[in-house]
């Protein structure tokens, strides 16, 4: 995983948009803004998922390739739709098994940060933050979603400031 400020341009979101010089995201600066992490350590990554469900307890998980094949005729929509600027009211959790892509989340400052991830990242993205996710140029990806409850993925799109869960992702930011 892979984090740096966004460069802004009006451009191919599956290109890097990496600002000139970069302006690097630590690990520590992600978890401030609420995202959590972990690098899978191996092809074999159902025991460390197992262990992260358990602990964080996600009772339920499906698996999604992202890509042209994937998705068929749906492409192109679903990845306008996945890259608009929106927040769920529950986490969204997702452990990449093959490919690579972004995830884009504001920052405390509302700043838009670029994570790469790819095969072996899991990312945790918590309820009320404003995000979105694209494929990079390679147009592929295979992630499992995993779910606290039954799968649900309703997406919010930007503004809704006076969503609940909105208002108390940003006072969990506040207080680190």
């Amino acid at each position: 995983m892979r984090a740096y400020l966004y460069d802004n341009l009006d451009t191919d979101c599956r290109e890097p948009h990496e600002q000139n010089p970069s302006v690097p995201v630590s690990v520590e600066e992600l978890e401030a803004s609420g995202v959590l992490y972990w690098k899978l350590k191996d092809e074999n990554f159902e025991a460390q998922i197992d262990k992260i469900c358990a602990d964080r307890n996600y009772k339920n998980r499906d698996q999604i390739t992202v890509s042209k094949e994937g998705l068929g005729e749906l492409f192109d929509a679903k990845i306008k739709t996945f890259f608009a600027e929106h927040l769920h009211e529950d986490e969204e959790i997702r452990a990449i098994l093959e490919g690579t892509g972004y995830f884009d989340i504001r920052d405390k400052q509302d700043r838009w940060v670029r994570i790469k991830v790819e095969a072996g990242d899991l990312i945790v993205l918590p309820a009320g933050i404003y995000h979105r996710f694209t494929l990079d140029t390679n147009n592929y990806l295979k992630a499992m979603r995993l779910f606290k409850e039954d799968p649900v993925w309703t997406p919010l799109n930007r503004p809704c400031d006076e969503n609940p869960y909105r208002k108390a992702y940003l006072e969990a930011i506040e207080a680190n």
